[in-house]
C-alpha cells in the first residue's frame, strides 16, 4: 500500500500528504481512500479488519459520488493521477497499468460482451475519451473525444471516432546492407 500511495503522491507532484490536501486536492484524497480501501479489502482477516474495510469502502463510495467518480477497487496500478473532479466511469473488470493520467468525462468500459479494456503503463487519457473493450499499449496518448474500440499499439497518439493513430512515436528500425 505504501508503494502505491507514494507513486500516487508523486503523480500529483506532492512530496508528502498534508491535511490541507484533503480539502484542496479532492481527487488526491479520493485516491488515498481508494488505496486504503483496496489494501484493507485485500488483506482483512479478522472481523475488525473487515469492519475497517467496509467503512473505507463506504467513505470511498460517498466521496466518489460527490466528485463524480465511479472507480472500483483493484483496477489501477500505482501512479494514478485524476486531473480534477468530473464524471469518470471505470468497469470493475478493466485493468490499467502504472502512471495513468485521467481527465474528466472518461469512460473505461466493456465493449462487446466479455471484452474488457486493458490499458498499459504511462497512458494519458484526455477529456471525454472512451476505451471500450480494447487493449491499449504503453506510453499512449488518447486525445480528447477519442473512442477506442480496437487495440492500440505502444508509443502512439490516437484521436477521433473511431480512434485512429494520428502520431506514431515508435522507434524506426534501420536496415543496413
Amino acid at each position: 500500500m505504501r508503494a502505491y500511495l507514494a507513486a500516487d503522491l508523486k503523480a500529483y507532484g506532492l512530496q508528502r500528504w498534508r491535511l490541507r490536501h484533503r480539502i484542496l486536492e479532492r481527487p488526491a484524497y479520493f485516491q488515498r481512500l481508494l488505496r486504503k480501501s483496496e489494501y484493507w479489502t485485500n488483506t482483512a482477516r479478522t472481523p475488525a479488519g473487515h469492519a475497517v474495510a467496509a467503512y473505507l469502502r463506504l467513505r470511498t463510495k460517498l466521496l466518489g459520488e460527490r466528485l463524480g467518480f465511479d472507480i472500483p477497487r483493484n483496477v489501477f496500478g500505482p501512479g494514478l493521477s485524476i486531473a480534477h473532479p468530473g464524471l469518470v466511469v471505470v468497469h470493475y473488470k478493466a485493468r490499467v497499468g502504472a502512471n495513468c493520467r485521467i481527465h474528466h468525462g472518461v469512460t473505461i468500459g466493456e465493449g462487446r460482451p466479455g471484452h474488457y479494456p486493458s490499458i498499459g503503463d504511462d497512458v494519458f487519457i484526455s477529456p471525454m475519451a472512451m476505451v471500450l473493450g480494447a487493449e491499449v499499449g504503453d506510453r499512449v496518448m488518447i486525445r480528447p473525444g477519442a473512442v477506442i474500440t480496437k487495440s492500440v499499439p505502444d508509443d502512439v497518439d490516437v484521436a477521433g471516432y473511431p480512434a485512429r493513430i494520428v502520431n506514431d512515436r515508435r522507434p524506426r528500425t534501420v536496415i543496413e546492407d
